[in-house]
């Protein structure tokens, strides 16, 4: 009986933390208002009450409420079965890609436009294997590590979102994509020594490919131009590019050749310091082997 009553207990708000949406999100708020307005015309064109409709979904009347209000952005799951509710023959299925895309924080979807964009990205990142090399298991032990905690729900969140940037990686032509790596990120067991062994295997993986370069700067280098800070510079066909690190310009992205210079400059010492490609190769499967 109890476990009746849990089966059939309708879903609230507090079942969905994490599920707002950002009021400075211009294109989610947009997106959800849409996909709410057409959730709610369907719903009245059958003649289904708010009421009757959320027990048919399993979510509580409230709720039913937001989600048609574009206030609260609806589950994957629930736009499937509102589609089978009210017959809509697969049209409100169909919005569970953009509405997807609405859970990515927008930072990071600005960034994936870029990078969807870019015909060369220059990447370096000092303190953890780069976001696009990633597996998601390491993505997960890496989002677990955060003080004060995200919840699972926003974890789950920032996992999807690394995982779809990952998209770059399959484009036709493909961007030339350089990477320079520490040493130490490729050490430390973030999540436990099997996700490691993930990880590493991964990069093996990802740097047989022909438009990506990897690099690993030695711990025992006695040289290092990169002490200052993470770098992403991102090249564009029409000639135009865009850069980012937290000691120029405040961390705010910049396309002025006068920065687009510092950061190319120091990427490039950068890259010189640290070991060839096929020395990191070699550097990563001895490392692959002894953990």
């Amino acid at each position: 009986m109890a476990v009746q009553a849990e089966a059939g207990r309708l879903r609230t708000e507090a079942d969905e933390p994490g599920w707002e949406v950002d009021p400075d999100d211009d294109w989610g708020v947009a997106v959800v208002a849409t996909v709410g307005r057409q959730l709610r015309l369907r719903r009245e064109a059958v003649g289904m009450r708010a009421a009757e409709f959320g027990q048919a979904v399993g979510y509580g009347e409230d709720l039913v409420y937001k989600i048609e209000g574009g206030k609260r952005i609806p589950r994957p799951e629930y736009l499937d079965k509102a589609d089978e509710v009210l017959g809509a023959g697969g049209l409100l299925a169909a919005m569970k890609e953009d509405v997807w895309k609405v859970r990515y924080p927008k930072k990071v979807r600005d960034l994936a436009k870029m990078e969807a964009k870019a015909v060369e990205l220059q990447l370096y990142d000092p303190l953890n294997v780069h976001g696009l090399l990633q597996t998601p298991e390491y993505a997960r032990g890496l989002l677990l590590m955060r003080r004060p905690a995200y919840s699972q729900d926003e974890i789950e969140r920032f996992i999807a979102a690394r995982v779809a940037r990952k998209a770059v990686f399959d484009r036709d032509p493909a961007p030339e994509i350089s990477f320079v790596l520490e040493e130490w990120t490729l050490r430390r067991p973030l999540g436990g020594m099997a996700v490691l062994r993930g990880q590493l295997a991964y990069l093996l993986e990802v740097g047989q490919l022909r438009n990506v370069e990897l690099q690993v700067m030695p711990m025992d280098c006695e040289e290092h131009a990169g002490l200052a800070g993470g770098i992403e510079v991102l090249k564009f066909e029409d000639g135009s590019a865009v850069g980012r690190s937290p000691v120029v310009a405040g961390g705010r992205p910049v396309s002025e050749p006068r920065h687009l210079r510092i950061l190319e400059l120091r990427h490039g010492i950068i890259r010189a310091q640290a070991l060839t490609p096929r020395e990191s190769t070699a550097f990563i499967e001895h490392l692959l082997g002894d953990t």
